[in-house]
């Protein structure tokens, strides 16, 4: 990785903070409520849309927010989900 790209990163590393605690949260969530398919079906639909959410927040924030951005993060969302809810 560049220095650049460190750069940018320890820059925005505030902007990370809640994508990795959603990540986290459903993490911890798919270990304690492994039984429960309904609760986790849920949990994977909020976090893919929290993803995307996040997302387009991110980019707003940035003055880079385009309609290729917004589909790439729906379909990265729709590809975790699919292999999310497989798994379940």
């Amino acid at each position: 990785m560049s220095k650049k790209h460190i750069r940018k990163l320890s820059h925005h590393g505030s902007h990370y903070i809640p994508l990795v605690s959603i990540f986290t949260v459903a993490t911890v969530a798919f270990f304690l409520f492994w039984q429960d398919k309904q609760f986790l079906t849920a949990v994977s639909v909020a976090v893919s849309v929290s993803y995307v959410v996040w997302g387009v927040m991110h980019h707003m924030l940035h003055d880079d927010l385009s309609a290729e951005v917004v589909i790439e993060y729906i379909i990265v969302a729709v590809v975790g989900l699919i292999i999310m809810l497989s798994v379940i």
